[in-house]
C-alpha cells in the first residue's frame, strides 16, 4: 500500500511540474483587450483586392502595381498603425471546393501581406466581397462552402504573429434577417479558429455593421473576438452625391455638417421626390453635431461595457466629392474624438478613394492635411 501511495506521489508531482506556470497559460478571454492596442488608427486599403473598378478586373498588374511599397511606407509615416485590407473572395472562388484556393492568387496576396506586415503595421484580413455572394449566404448549402474557404484561408495565415494580424469575417453583412446572420457568422467563426487556433476573430452586427445592429448582437461563444461596428451616421451627409446604396443620395449637394435648416431646404431644392425632399429636411431639424455623434457612440461604448467585451470601429468617413471640405473635416474629428473618448480604435475609410485620406495623380499620393489634422495625425 505505502509503495502504491508512493508511486500515486511520485506521478502527482511530476504531473505538477509539467503543467504550464500562471505565467504560461494564456487567458483567450484577455487576447482581444491586449491585442486591439494594435488596432487604434488605421485605414482602409481599397480598390485593391476587393472593389476593382477597372474593367480587366482582378490582373496580375493591378494586383502588383495599385497599391505600392511608397504608399505603405507613407501609411506608416503618417502615423497609422495597422491597416485594413479588403478582400473580395469572388475571383478565387471554386464552387464547391472552396477550399482549394489557387495558389497565384495567394501568391499575390502573400506579397501584399508581407510587404505591409514588413512595415511594422498591424492587419486586418477583412473578406469584402459584392452584394450578390451576401445574399446568397441565405443558403445552407453556401454558407458551408464559405466556411471551407475561410478555415483555408485561416489556415494558410495562422503562421503569421496572431497579435499583429487579425481575420474578419465579413464586411457588412446583408442579410435583413438579424437572427440568421447571427447563426452564419457563429458557423463561419468556428471555421476560422479551426483554421488558427491563436488568432482573434472580428465580429460584427447584421445590416452593413451599422452601431445600431451591433447592439442587437449577442456574443459569440469564442472569447478570442473583437465585435466591429461602421459608423457613417448620418449617411444623408456623408454619402451625399453618392451613386450607389440610396438612390436620392446622387441629387444632394450642399449639406451643411453640423445640420442647418438653411443648407437642409437648399438640399431639399434638388430632390424630385416628395418623401425624399422630407427626408432632407429632417437632416435640418435633427441636429447632427458632436453631442448627437458622441451619443451614439456611447451606446455602443455602453453595450461592450456591460457584456465585457472588446470593440473596434474600422469604417467611417465622408465622400469627398460633394461635401464641403472644412465640413467634412469636422464631421470626421467629431467621429474620431467620440471613439477615442471610449477608447475605441479606429479604422478610417479609406486610403486614396472617394473618401481618401490621399489622393493620386500619375501614380503619387498625396496626403491630404486637412483629413490628417482630423485624424489627430500630422503630415510627414
Amino acid at each position: 500500500m505505502l509503495r502504491k501511495l508512493a508511486a500515486f506521489s511520485s506521478a502527482l508531482l511530476w504531473f505538477i511540474a509539467v503543467l504550464p506556470t500562471s505565467a504560461q497559460i494564456v487567458d483567450s478571454s484577455s487576447l482581444p483587450r491586449q491585442r486591439v492596442s494594435n488596432l487604434q488608427h488605421g485605414i482602409n486599403l481599397s480598390e485593391w483586392f476587393a472593389q476593382v473598378y477597372d474593367p480587366k478586373g482582378y490582373t496580375k498588374e493591378h494586383l502588383q502595381t495599385w497599391t505600392t511599397v511608397e504608399d505603405i511606407a507613407l501609411i506608416k509615416n503618417m502615423g497609422f498603425d495597422h491597416v485594413r485590407l479588403s478582400i473580395n473572395p469572388e475571383p478565387m472562388w471554386r464552387a464547391n471546393r472552396a477550399d482549394e484556393i489557387p495558389a497565384e492568387y495567394l501568391g499575390y496576396l502573400d506579397a501584399a501581406v508581407r510587404m505591409i506586415l514588413d512595415h511594422n503595421l498591424a492587419l486586418i484580413i477583412d473578406i469584402h466581397p459584392e452584394s450578390e455572394f451576401k445574399a446568397t449566404l441565405a443558403q445552407d448549402a453556401f454558407v458551408e462552402q464559405f466556411a471551407d474557404y475561410w478555415r483555408a484561408l485561416a489556415r494558410h495565415f495562422a503562421n503569421l504573429d496572431p497579435n499583429r494580424v487579425f481575420f474578419e469575417i465579413l464586411n457588412e453583412p446583408e442579410l435583413t434577417d438579424r437572427y440568421r446572420w447571427y447563426g452564419v457568422q457563429a458557423k463561419l467563426a468556428v471555421a476560422i479558429r479551426e483554421g488558427a487556433p491563436q488568432h482573434t476573430i472580428i465580429a460584427t452586427g447584421a445590416r452593413w455593421s451599422n452601431d445600431d445592429e451591433l447592439l442587437f448582437l449577442e456574443p459569440l461563444r469564442d472569447p478570442n473576438v473583437i465585435y466591429n461596428f461602421h459608423f457613417y451616421e448620418p449617411h444623408i451627409f456623408t454619402h451625399q452625391g453618392a451613386t450607389w446604396g440610396v438612390n436620392y443620395w446622387h441629387y444632394l449637394h450642399g449639406l451643411a455638417y453640423p445640420s442647418t435648416m438653411e443648407s437642409a431646404q437648399k438640399a431639399a431644392d434638388l430632390e424630385p421626390d416628395a418623401l425624399n425632399r422630407l427626408q432632407v429636411i429632417r437632416y435640418g431639424l435633427d441636429h447632427w453635431d458632436a453631442n448627437r455623434i458622441e451619443a451614439e457612440v456611447n451606446q455602443v461604448a455602453g453595450w461592450a461595457q456591460v457584456r465585457g467585451l472588446t470593440i473596434t470601429c474600422n469604417e467611417f468617413g465622408v465622400y469627398r466629392r460633394f461635401a464641403d471640405p472644412a465640413d467634412r473635416a469636422h464631421w470626421i474629428t467629431d467621429v474620431r474624438s467620440a471613439l477615442e473618448k471610449h477608447r475605441i480604435g479606429w479604422t478610417m475609410w479609406d486610403y486614396s478613394g472617394g473618401f481618401g485620406v490621399v489622393t493620386k495623380s500619375s501614380g503619387k499620393s498625396a496626403p491630404d492635411e486637412n483629413t490628417l489634422r482630423a485624424l489627430g495625425l500630422k503630415k510627414p
